[in-house]
Parts: structure tokens; sequence; C-alpha cells
């Protein structure tokens, strides 16, 4: 297994982390398969999505504040540390991604880039990336 740390700077921010994942599957020297980049925290996650347009990721998080708003909404909160709201957006992100690897390089859409989810910032977040050999279940 391969990990790499990101430091965030902002409470809420969806750090492209494509870069780093695909420099863990070269190093890994996979071929056909897939990675697994997973997020060993509840309150940041990872998806795939746009990476052109910078204003999806503000859209996302826009959105992500409305259907969790950092005080909680009308139900309001009960967890200590008041980041209920991170851990929330964290479950709707979820934790891990798996991204299909052909010729050792990630298989993405034109589009598309990894994110690390920051929603408990700015820290410094541990990814780690798993790769799994084509014929190993997957």
């Amino acid at each position: 297994m391969r990990r790499f740390s990101i430091t965030t700077t902002q409470r809420e921010e969806f750090a492209d982390i494509t870069a780093q994942v695909a420099q863990a599957l070269a190093a890994s020297g996979l071929c056909e398969g897939c990675v697994l980049v997973y997020s060993p925290h509840t309150t940041a996650g990872v998806t795939i999505n746009e990476g052109a347009d910078p204003d999806v990721k503000r859209d996302m998080l826009a959105h992500l504040a409305e259907l969790a708003p950092r005080a909680g909404g009308r139900a309001g909160f009960r967890h200590a540390e008041g980041n209920s709201d991170a851990h929330i957006k964290t479950s709707l992100m979820g934790p891990s991604q798996l991204v299909p690897v052909s010729g050792g390089r990630l298989v993405l859409g034109t589009w598309q880039r990894i994110y690390l989810c920051e929603f408990d910032g700015p820290r410094q977040r541990t990814v780690l990336v798993q790769p799994l050999a084509a014929g190993e279940g997957v």
C-alpha cells in the first residue's frame, strides 16, 4: 500500500490529488487492474468529478452546505466537537474511490480528477492508495 500526505488550507475544499495518486500508481508498478484511493479520516472523503471548471467544486460545496449546514439547521447537533456537518458531508461523499488502471495509467474521463474532500480543515491528511492487480477478485 502506498500513502501520501496532503495539507489542506481551508475548512472545506476539494483538493485535487490526481497527480499524487498517479505517482503512487507509478511507484507500485501496476499495469492492469485498479487502485483503491482511501481517506482514513471521518471528516474527509474522496470523490471523482470534473476538474476543468472550478465552479463545479464551488457548486458542490455550496450544495453540501445546504444539505448539512455547519450550525445544524432545525435539528441542531449534539456532537461536542462542533464538526457534525463535516461527518455528514464525508458520509455523503464516501471515504474511497476505485479507479481502473490500464497500461499503467489511471483510466479517468476527459474532465475527471480525483479529489480529497476536506470538510474540517485546514489539516494534514493522509491518503492511502492500494493497487489491485487484475485477477485479484476485482
